[in-house]
């Protein structure tokens, strides 16, 4: 068990969303991985191709984190059903890109999520591009 194991309290589909932008924001890559299911899917840029399983997951967060970003979200809609749910999430990051300048990023995403044993959600499918 991870230390942020021992502390994940995401007890709602939007909590874990919540809590995935406060530890990007805060650069806690180990805390953004434990938001996600061992073999969640992640769609890093909207040309790109999705990635899969945390390993890869890390890699494109560290993208994000290079950044040093801060996220910023607002849940539009959450569908619930059977331990599996649909969130819409309106999220804006701002950042520093590596030559120095101010970049600002955001979109709406469609992200699935799904309760553990435990009765904590975790992110299944994160598509911060689903939106558009």
């Amino acid at each position: 068990m991870t230390p942020h194991a021992a502390t994940y309290d995401a007890t709602t589909p939007a909590k874990a969303v919540e809590r995935l932008s406060a530890r990007l924001s805060a650069g806690d890559l180990e805390g953004a991985l434990a938001c996600y299911e061992p073999r969640a899917c992640f769609r890093p840029s909207p040309e790109g191709p999705p990635v899969h399983g945390i390993e890869a997951i890390r890699q494109a967060l560290r993208g994000f984190l290079a950044l040093s970003p801060t996220l910023m979200g607002r849940v539009e809609r959450v569908l619930e059903a059977d331990g599996v749910a649909l969130l819409v999430n309106r999220w804006r990051l701002r950042g520093t890109g590596g030559d120095g300048r101010p970049v600002e990023l955001g979109g709406l995403s469609a992200d699935v999520l799904r309760r553990r044993a435990d009765g904590t959600w975790a992110i299944l499918v994160d598509d911060p591009w689903g939106g558009g």
